[in-house]
């Protein structure tokens, strides 16, 4: 072999072996997140996502890729979402934000599996058969918000005993949780022989008009309702409801620490956590058909003694007892 031809047939060469290596190297599995809010609605819950995913032995960059979509608040554009998802033929899709983005998931595959987190009994939603064996291609976590309304109700009325109109605040674009806390609460508020008055916010400007309202007919308290954008717009109703002197319960620990009076309810952060195991677990081989849905079963009561003090509130011994966090 002449020299030429043979320093031509290793250069050849030398391109040839690291394609080739490359091209035996595994790629990354992807995971679609479809979240119903904005990048900075909720920062929180994608953090305790990835943390259950590195517990499940996955870090983003490493060893898994994560592909965001975000619905905006606007709940119809979360089925074209989900099918950019499908068309892009990741490995898992994770529906953050609630039922509707776990339904506009469900609608678009029925191959690739979907861990969702809901408030609400995923099996009354249509979006598994059982809490044991889910069946087809979705599992999840769910934490019981919901189920929660009338207790939620009842820690309200024995921090303010005096009240008796409350102003009901809930977002009626996410129908579930809408109905189930309604009805909850109004059973709840009959044996109380409370006055109820329902408002309903989808938008920022809604939230605005509803507390204008209290100006003009004044609630004695305040139940704010669960729904991923009621908690995305949380400063603004607890600085609003403390701008008005209005003494408010919500659903999560996220609005105590923004400044809002109580919290009861699911840790919010543990059941996303759980929801990157799953996940993790699913990238491992795993079918959804065969994890049963998570039940959380951690719950708390935050109660922010600062704000109590500035609405001129004593909160009763037998509730900083129960609280699991009481804010100074």
């Amino acid at each position: 072999m002449r020299r030429r031809q043979f320093i031509t047939l290793l250069g050849g060469a030398a391109v040839t072996w690291p394609l080739a290596a490359r091209a035996q190297q595994p790629t990354m599995p992807v995971i679609g997140l479809l979240d119903t809010r904005s990048p900075d609605d909720f920062p929180e819950a994608h953090r305790a996502f990835r943390q259950g995913l590195k517990t499940a032995g996955f870090v983003e960059g490493e060893n898994v890729a994560i592909e965001n979509r975000w619905g905006q608040n606007q709940t119809s554009r979360l089925p074209e979402l989900a099918a950019e998802l499908v068309r892009r033929r990741v490995a898992v899709i994770a529906t953050l934000g609630g039922e509707t983005a776990a339904v506009a998931a469900k609608g678009e595959t029925a191959t690739i599996p979907i861990v969702f987190i809901s408030g609400q009994d995923p099996v009354k939603q249509g979006l598994v058969v059982s809490i044991a064996r889910p069946g087809g291609n979705l599992t999840g976590v769910n934490f019981f918000a919901g189920e929660l309304a009338a207790k939620r109700l009842g820690l309200l009325h024995e921090l303010v005993p005096g009240a008796v109109r409350v102003a009901v605040l809930v977002d009626p674009a996410n129908v579930p949780v809408t109905q189930s806390t309604l009805k909850d609460v109004e059973s709840a508020a009959r044996a109380m022989g409370l006055q109820l008055k329902v408002f309903n916010a989808s938008t920022s400007r809604e939230i605005d008009a509803a507390f204008a309202s209290f100006e003009r007919e004044r609630p004695d308290a305040l139940f704010v309702g669960g729904a991923p954008f009621l908690n995305a717009r949380r400063v603004q109703l607890t600085f609003a409801a403390g701008r008005n002197g209005i003494p408010a319960i919500y659903v999560g620990r996220q609005y105590a620490e923004a400044g809002g009076l109580m919290s009861y309810g699911p840790n919010i952060a543990d059941a996303y956590r759980q929801m990157g195991v799953y996940v993790g677990r699913i990238l491992k081989g795993d079918k959804p058909a065969d994890l049963p849905v998570m039940q959380s079963s951690k719950f708390e009561l935050v109660i922010n003694h600062q704000t109590a003090k500035t609405l001129g509130l004593t909160v009763p011994p037998s509730l900083l007892a129960l609280a699991d966090e009481v804010i100074e």
